[in-house]
């Protein structure tokens, strides 16, 4: 599944509404799925440049090839996301 840019903005419309980063994970799951929605600590993806920042909170897109899963800019190539709180 690719993301479209609209789906970008609503997921950062989610993210700065949601109580908890688990809650907006919870409702991106609902409304994109079967996009995978994973909840990860903001220290383990401190090297990496995530497409979203809102309210101390960031978003990566994740790519893969079947095997591993790296991080991309690219929307066409995103298959998860990965939610951070800092």
């Amino acid at each position: 599944m690719s993301l479209t840019p609209q789906q970008l903005k609503d997921i950062a419309g989610i993210l700065a509404q949601a109580e908890t980063v688990r809650t907006a994970a919870a409702s991106i799951r609902q409304q994109l799925a079967p996009l995978q929605t994973l909840v990860m600590d903001a220290f383990d993806m401190r090297r990496e440049t995530p497409v979203i920042e809102v309210t101390g909170r960031s978003v990566y897109l994740m790519a893969t090839d079947g095997h591993c899963w790296t991080v991309t800019p690219d929307l066409a190539q995103a298959r998860a996301l990965v939610l951070t709180q800092s």
